[in-house]
């Protein structure tokens, strides 16, 4: 799925209503890139970002990696290191429930974020977390392999491609 196709993902809601589901706010954007959209990967950590660097460490053919961070907002689990880590592997975007730091930056980097807000504390890197797991935070089950279309409105995720 090219990730610079372009959609709105109102239009995705009124065309697909009984399919997709909706994540709910409070998410807010960051990046450059504010429509995204791709396969899911998945993580789950906790104020520890060792897995996420690996895991955005490696190519991505367009995918969104969705980061559980357990709503902590004690610490960041992005910055913009992180960010340009993805965007050298080709992710799509970044959705994480936590914080991100370097704001500023990444509102400049060719990639779309969305998380809970920012903290200027790094997180502990221990090395811990899961990956390719079912993850649930703002209603949403998030389930490896699905998709996401992101774009100013909010988030979507479907079992199937919603693009042709």
């Amino acid at each position: 799925m090219s990730n610079q196709r372009h959609f709105q993902t109102a239009d995705l809601c009124d065309a697909h209503a009984q399919s997709i589901r909706v994540v709910q706010p409070p998410l807010i954007g960051y990046g450059a890139r504010r429509v995204f959209c791709g396969r899911i990967d998945t993580m789950q950590v906790y104020e520890d970002n060792v897995a996420i660097r690996q895991r955005l460490s490696t190519p991505s053919g367009g995918r969104v990696l969705v980061v559980d961070g357990g709503g902590s907002l004690r610490c960041a689990l992005v910055g913009d290191m992180l960010a340009q880590v993805a965007i050298d592997n080709a992710w799509a975007g970044i959705v994480v429930n936590g914080c991100i730091r370097d704001s500023v930056m990444i509102n400049t980097m060719p990639i779309g974020v969305y998380a809970l807000g920012t903290n200027p504390l790094r997180c502990e890197r221990r090395g811990g977390g899961a990956s390719d797991v079912a993850v649930t935070f703002a209603g949403v089950t998030f389930t490896p392999g699905e998709y996401i279309y992101a774009d100013e409105d909010g988030i979507i995720v479907s079992a199937k491609s919603l693009l042709s």
